[in-house]
């Protein structure tokens, strides 16, 4: 009789953890996105407009869907997937660039068919695009709003079929 009394406690043990587990581990997972404390090496310290001290987190805008685009000119077709996110200084940058997101694809799109097997073989040669694409987007925003705000590019993927 009491193995059987310790055998049921044990199963309730199991059964009080199975259901306590999930939720453990829920808020283990969650704890970070309800924090309202910003880790100091994500942190930027603003200057324009805002009282010293005080940080702003850098916003990162992905330009969706993923670039697929033929290159090379004559010849064999060859292809290239690229993604890319932009890093914008406020939220009015971001807003302004998903607001002008066909204009910045067109550019784009148009910049990477242009590219040939020598301007893309070498890591030089992809930074160099990188810093072009860069360019392309700032002149397209400079040019339909007047302001800069876009402040780097990067690369997420970049795979090239030849």
């Amino acid at each position: 009789m009491k193995k059987l009394i310790k055998m049921v406690a044990l199963i309730r043990k199991t059964q009080m953890l199975l259901l306590i587990w999930p939720i453990l581990m829920t808020s283990l997972i969650s704890a970070p996105v309800w924090s309202d404390e910003e880790p100091a090496e994500e942190a930027v310290e603003s200057t324009e407009g805002e009282a010293p001290g005080v940080f702003t987190r850098p916003i990162y805008v992905p330009i969706k869907p993923a670039f697929v685009v033929n290159y090379g000119g004559e010849g064999k077709l060859q292809y290239m997937k690229i993604e890319i996110s932009i890093r914008v200084e406020d939220v009015s940058s971001a807003n302004a660039a998903r607001h002008h997101m066909p204009l910045l694809r067109d550019g784009l799109v148009k910049l990477f068919s242009r590219q040939t097997d020598a301007d893309i073989d070498t890591p030089d040669g992809k930074e160099r695009l990188r810093l072009t694409a860069l360019k392309v987007i700032q002149d397209i925003i400079e040019e339909e709003d007047g302001e800069q705000g876009v402040i780097n590019l990067f690369f997420s993927h970049f795979v090239v079929q030849k």
